[in-house]
């Protein structure tokens, strides 16, 4: 009979570890205060430095009034700035608020007033076209006319305290970073340290607002367990990250896709490469010269970015051994083919979830890494139930995939009734994803519930369509809706992105899904586009099922035929 010790090394990695997000800041510069910790194309700091400077942004914090449990939230690009505003903020105990730089005036003026803010942090530097100081004094009425106290008095915004400008200029209504940095005098190291040790773990350390895709935003709140547990064993268990991995993220950091890799890199003492905005040119620059060892597009539309550049072939990309990316299985296994010294994993996730709840084992088979998400973490539970009777589902069936562990979010902020609908009375979240089990315990991701046309009484799901399409080697992204029929309901129409210097007609890929899917499953409408309504990460499907209705319903609107539209 073998001993534990047989298992122990794996099962350490297994271990529930858990600590406040400053905490593991801290922990991470007193063992390596000279490795480096992120790096910019033009910038880079170590853990040590990280850690000072992420002090300092506490000090001010604290001269500004803040204090354990308030609420802080940042706008900002990707930025040695916002990191240092992340662990300052949660050094002190603060509820923070990342905010989607993409949010204009009525989403920002949402956010500022449902998160309860008591100061915004943010920055001149533009990214993506994006003023951010510009955008918050449309959205907040008062802020330009504020007088020159740090302290505002806002009517509709009655919580917020300060709105600080880390920039080189300033602004009238706005704390300058000159004057955030003589507030940081006043305040002494030891003041943070005293609060930073009043911080819980299983005190509230995010509000993670959702894109808002159909409705106002709804904040997630997550705990410091939550959030770093998850990171931390992402990191350990199916990452297998150490000291010396240059682990290359470009995501929003503001989103779980930067958040949890991040947390995962912070615990092993890893460097995280990233960037302001994606450029494929600097980036595959970066990831070259710096000499990445794991690459994380996580969506298909940064990982096509890269693979499409003319200049992909001309780097060596050699020392890459890991990457992550969700999508088609076409779509995966062309990245894990470019990229050949690589294991290419995916994911399955949301923000309610704390990012992820499952990746892939570096032994899983191909096959399972293009077509699976994964089996779940140790402490998540999985089940997929009947839409219907809510009765949990035999292996391969299809219906919504529920989740509960230690990961899932404590609720929504300020809002019990969404609440009570998303999480059931045994903790179970309904996510409102349709997946699968396998016997294997894998996840397989089908879609969301939205996303399920009813063809004339048949259920069609939206991702199996989209899977058929990115298959044509013409394609490079594909989303699927539904189209009002009169007599069907809804028929399927299908948005295209062509590959750069195809010509691929609607009638191409018409026939290319008649010969792969059942009839009702075929597009009746084709639009080819080259720009995409975004959130943060993802397509606004909903936008494009009002685009096509739209059209649909004008004078002489076009009617469903076989062959499809080649608009």
């Amino acid at each position: 009979m073998p001993s534990i010790g047989a298992h122990l090394d794996p099962l350490l990695r297994e271990i529930a570890e858990a600590t406040t997000l400053g905490d593991l800041l801290v922990r991470a510069s007193a063992r390596s205060p000279d490795a480096e910790a992120v790096v910019f194309p033009t910038e880079r700091a170590t853990y040590g430095e990280l850690l000072n400077e992420s002090v300092a942004v506490a000090r001010g914090l604290i001269g500004l009034g803040v204090d354990r449990g308030d609420h802080v939230g940042i706008l900002m690009p990707n930025s040695m700035d916002f990191l240092r505003c992340l662990f300052g903020a949660a050094l002190l105990g603060t509820v923070v608020v990342p905010i989607n730089s993409r949010f204009r005036t009525a989403e920002l003026r949402h956010v500022t007033g449902d998160a309860d803010l008591k100061v915004i942090l943010t920055s001149d530097l533009v990214a993506e076209h994006a003023d951010h100081p510009a955008r918050l004094a449309e959205a907040l009425p008062g802020l330009s006319d504020a007088s020159e106290s740090p302290l505002l008095r806002l009517e509709d915004t009655p919580e917020l305290r300060a709105v600080v400008s880390l920039g080189a200029g300033t602004r009238t209504g706005f704390v300058s970073r000159q004057q955030f940095e003589y507030l940081a005098r006043d305040v002494s190291v030891d003041a943070v340290e005293q609060r930073r040790a009043l911080v819980r773990i299983r005190d509230t350390v995010m509000l993670l607002y959702t894109s808002g895709t159909t409705a106002n935003p709804k904040g997630c709140i997550h705990t410091h367990e939550g959030l770093v547990r998850n990171g931390i064993v992402t990191g350990r268990t199916r990452f297998h990250l150490d000291r010396y991995d240059r682990f290359w993220d470009p995501l929003p950091m503001f989103h779980v896709g930067f958040l949890l890799p991040m947390i995962a890199a912070v615990d092993a003492g890893a460097t995280i490469l990233t960037m302001t905005h994606l450029d494929a040119d600097t980036a595959l620059q970066q990831v070259a010269s710096e000499r990445a060892t794991w690459l994380f597009p996580a969506f298909p539309a940064v990982a096509n970015t890269l693979l499409d550049h003319p200049a992909f072939g001309a780097h060596d990309l050699s020392h890459v051994r890991m990457t992550m990316c969700v999508g088609t299985a076409a779509e995966l296994r062309r990245l894990q083919e470019a990229i050949p010294s690589s294991v290419q994993i995916s994911t399955y996730g949301s923000t309610e979830t704390g990012g992820v709840i499952t990746y892939h084992l570096v032994t899983d088979t191909p096959g399972q890494r293009s077509t699976t998400c994964g089996p779940p973490f140790r402490g998540i539970e999985v089940r997929v139930v009947d839409l219907s009777t809510g009765e949990e589902l035999p292996d391969g069936e299809i219906g919504e995939i529920c989740v509960r562990g230690y990961s899932i979010f404590s609720g929504y902020y300020n809002d019990s009734e969404k609440t009570a609908q998303a999480l059931d009375a045994a903790g179970w979240l309904h996510t409102g994803d349709l997946g699968s089990l396998d016997d294997a315990g894998h996840v397989t991701y089908h879609g969301r519930l939205k996303d399920m046309l009813k063809v004339g009484g048949e259920n069609v799901g939206a991702v199996e369509v989209e899977a058929v399409l990115s298959e044509h080697p013409d394609v490079a992204v594909a989303a699927v809706v539904g189209a009002p029929d009169g007599r069907l309901s809804e028929v399927v129409a299908a948005f295209v992105e062509r590959r750069a210097g195809s010509d691929v007609s609607a009638d191409d890929l018409i026939a290319h899904c008649a010969a792969r899917l059942a009839s009702f499953k075929v597009p009746q409408y084709v639009r080819f586009v080259t720009d995409w309504p975004m959130s943060a990460t993802k397509i606004l499907k909903h936008v494009l099922r009002e685009q096509i209705a739209l059209e649909l319903s004008a004078p002489g609107g076009e009617s469903p035929r076989p062959k499809g539209s080649s608009a």
